[in-house]
């Protein structure tokens, strides 16, 4: 057992070295000595055996290295590691102890890649123990118990060379009863950076800060003077409080020295929550929002953490460049959305934020580029595209990485972010363990691009999008660990982009089927930007009537610029859902101004007004409509004299109005109208209503009963006016009977009576001094004179 544990790759124990020393010491005994190597030898192959087979792969103990400090030490330091190990087999494990291994220096950054892949211990390859001293033992390891460890080495002691990157390993050796001889059982490798003079020249790295959500806010707003927003839920709510992940970005950022690189989405939605808000509920409720004091304070953290700092913002939203070049660029409108996400940018960031950002880069998704997404890029304004090395890859040669910026042509610069450093803080990181080998991974990969050569080069780091809190706090760890350290200096993104090129660095875009197929599976389908097209159509059509168009435009505006969001890969239900509320809700308020039904109107008559009423539910009035009312068959109703006729509509918030249209019936019968709203331009406007109007035209029938009538009025009037002559002669034939009979009944006094008679003319019958008989051909009077008589029977009495 003694000389088993003299093979590479074990370490004996205080006792078991004292052992090893006395049976040396009785092996010098001749007697002994063709014994001991009788029964040695076996015995030593087979332990020799066992050990390699356990150093090869056996792993019956787990090694979790939770820190390292320093991360980065030089000279003088003392190098703390702590961590736990746990008994993950089904044996106990006597005899344990923990020390570290320092394995050989290595000299590439593929060296780095193979190393953290390899996994188990590999005799040779894996190190040397550092010393006794620095072992932590433990008596035994009871299966699924975990046990702390913490070694300090001096840094002195562990025999460092020149400036390099050096594996450190942690192993756990031990016994168990199936293989009890000492072994290596748990082992966790990680990298160690040692440059313990200021290295000269010093690399300049930047390292992206990215400040961004996913959507929250819906195109809704109140009717109210305010417009108060609604938003899909309350999650932002939780990101911006304290622990959560916004949160944690902006209070770990604030002591870094990095490029804040911010989607002004973002900030206007939590400006939005600083006043009155809604959040969606079930169905159509909402109810109000809560946190406009979390709001006010985290936007007031965010303000002193970017002051003086360089702060780089994205299009609106961050749109998605890649799913637009490859799927709607060919669709009406898509490349003007991008414009105007571009164009407001300055409106957005400098107002809340207080600094003036840099607005010249585009951030592809995972900087994956080709040729169409650097035209998409570009078509907005930017000529620095951000993109990263594992896709700008070097084709050249070089025994180096070369400096960020790259001219790809067109006065646009590619700033190529390093693939290997801006990927590793993704996974899983909640674990300390996990986030203190990607810091150590991070560092050691950093080193060793300035250990490549002697020249200064620029690098930039770009992480992903939306680090979770743990991966942002990996994230602070290692660039605190990175600018204290003595390799590197912070750069500005814009200082990298204007850098000095490496002549001989690649810089032809890759072509498109150079894409990866990955990225392309989420991207935004075409049937998005097709729905998007869709939204501003109606958009345009609805917003000529209002006299307020900004109220419309603004909200609708920024939801379809949250349409094209980045955030939307891998959610394409979510994505959908989205359009399609924001759709939805617009035809909802077009269809607040709309005809009023009609049930069947009845014309009778030549001519006659038909009403249509329009009614405005809006808040604020329309105006440049026309309503147009068409007859589907003019020879029988006319309108306007074509077949149709137009008036222009003008109807105040909350009220109706109802406009008139003359016609004119040429037949009886039943006729369709159709009444539909245009805007000026000609465009339709909501939907038709349609009635039918029914023509009672006058028939010959009812005209000769209107003609009989009119006869009988003749007739009648004809009949009084031969009875009135018939009445006047008979009063003049009975005039003197009647002056006899006034004498008797009336005789008077002498006074009364004449004193003397008028002659008589006896050739004309008539008295003189009399009037002439009344003559047939004489005119009579229009009104009879009025007589005490009774009248005739049919005679009219005017009274």
């Amino acid at each position: 057992m003694a000389e088993a544990a003299d093979i590479q790759g074990t370490c004996p124990s205080p006792a078991r070295r004292w052992l090893r020393r006395t049976g040396a010491l009785l092996a010098g005994a001749p007697l002994l000595a063709g014994v001991l190597q009788l029964s040695a030898a076996p015995a030593a192959h087979a332990a020799g055996q066992d050990s390699a087979k356990a150093g090869s792969g056996t792993r019956t103990v787990s090694v979790a290295l939770d820190s390292l400090s320093p991360s980065a030490p030089t000279d003088g330091d003392t190098v703390t590691v702590t961590g736990t190990v746990t008994n993950t087999g089904k044996q106990t494990v006597t005899d344990a102890y923990v020390d570290l291994r320092v394995g050989p220096e290595l000299s590439t950054r593929s060296a780095i890649d193979d190393a953290a892949a390899r996994t188990g211990y590999v005799v040779g390859a894996d190190g040397t123990q550092v010393g006794d001293e620095y072992a932590q033992e433990f008596t035994k390891l009871t299966p699924g118990v975990s046990q702390p460890f913490s070694i300090s080495v001096p840094v002195d002691e562990l025999d460092l060379g020149g400036s390099g990157v050096y594996q450190l390993g942690v192993a756990l050796s031990g016994e168990t009863a199936a293989q009890p001889w000492d072994q290596v059982l748990g082992f966790q490798r990680t990298f160690l950076p040692w440059q313990p003079d200021e290295a000269d020249p010093r690399s300049r790295t930047t390292f992206l800060w990215p400040l961004m959500s996913t959507v929250h806010m819906t195109a809704e707003t109140g009717s109210n003077e305010q417009q108060t927003p609604v938003f899909l839920n309350d999650d932002l709510a939780e990101e911006i409080s304290p622990g959560g992940r916004l949160d944690q970005m902006v209070s770990l950022g604030k002591d870094l020295d990095v490029t804040w690189v911010i989607d002004p989405d973002l900030l206007a939605s939590v400006d939005a929550m600083t006043r009155s808000y809604q959040v969606r509920g079930d169905g159509d409720t909402t109810t109000p929002g809560t946190h406009q004091a979390l709001a006010k304070q985290w936007l007031a953290q965010l303000q002193r953490a970017v002051a003086g700092k360089e702060v780089v913002a994205l299009p609106f939203a961050d749109p998605d460049l890649a799913s637009l070049a490859h799927n709607g660029t060919d669709v009406t409108g898509s490349l003007s959305r991008l414009k105007e996400a571009t164009d407001v940018v300055a409106n957005t960031v400098e107002p809340i934020l207080h600094v003036k950002p840099t607005t010249e880069f585009a951030w592809p998704v995972d900087g994956a580029i080709d040729p169409a997404i650097v035209k998409v890029a570009t078509s907005a304004g930017a000529d620095k595209i951000i993109t990263r090395s594992d896709s700008l890859e070097e084709v050249g040669g070089l025994p180096y990485t070369p400096s960020a910026a790259r001219p790809i042509g067109g006065g646009t610069t590619a700033v190529v972010a390093d693939s290997r450093l801006s990927t590793a803080f993704q996974g899983d990181l909640t674990k300390a363990s996990t986030s203190t080998l990607s810091v150590q991974r991070f560092l050691a990969q950093s080193l060793m691009l300035n250990l490549q050569t002697d020249q200064q080069r620029s690098f930039v780091v770009a992480p992903q999008r939306m680090p979770t809190a743990s991966q942002a706090r990996t994230m602070a760890e290692a660039v605190t660990a990175l600018q204290g350290g003595t390799w590197s200096q912070a750069q500005h993104l814009t200082d990298a982009a204007e850098a000095k090129p490496d002549p001989g660095a690649t810089t032809q875009v890759p072509s498109a089927s150079q894409y990866p197929s990955s990225l392309r599976k989420q991207e935004l389908p075409r049937a998005a930007f097709e729905d998007i097209a869709t939204t501003q159509a109606k958009l345009d059509n609805f917003k000529v009537i209002l006299s307020d168009q900004s109220r419309v435009v603004t909200p609708f505006g920024r939801a379809m610029n949250r349409e094209m969001s980045t955030s939307w890969r891998g959610r394409p239900t979510e994505a959908a859902s989205f359009r399609n509320g924001v759709e939805n809700y617009l035809d909802d308020l077009a269809s607040e101004v709309t005809l009023i039904q009609k049930s069947e109107t009845k014309l009778s008559g030549r001519s006659a007004t038909i009403p249509v009423t329009v009614q405005n539910n809006l808040v604020q009035p329309v105006d440049h409509l026309v309503l147009r009312l068409t007859s589907t068959n003019p020879t029988r109703l006319e309108i306007g004299g074509k077949g149709y006729a137009e008036q222009p509509v003008s109807v105040s918030g909350g009220h109706a109005q109802s406009v008139k249209f003359d016609t004119s019936a040429n037949a009886n019968g039943r006729v369709a109208v159709i009444a539909q709203l245009f805007t000026e331009d000609g465009q339709a406007y909501g939907a038709p209503v349609t009635f039918d109007v029914r023509v009672t035209e006058i028939t010959a029938t009812v005209m000769l009963v209107i003609g009989g009538g009119v006869l009988l009025l003749v007739l009648a009037g004809f009949r009084m006016y031969t009875q009135r002559k018939r009445a006047a002669k008979t009063a003049a034939g009975d005039k003197p009977g009647q002056d006899d009979t006034a004498a008797r009944e009336n005789p008077g006094t002498p006074e009364d009576r004449p004193q003397s008679q008028e002659p008589h003319d006896e050739a004309s019958g008539t008295r003189p001094g009399a009037p002439d008989p009344e003559q047939p051909s004489d005119p009579t009077s229009d009104t009879a004179s009025e007589s005490a008589d009774p009248s005739g029977t049919g005679e009219r009495v005017d009274r």
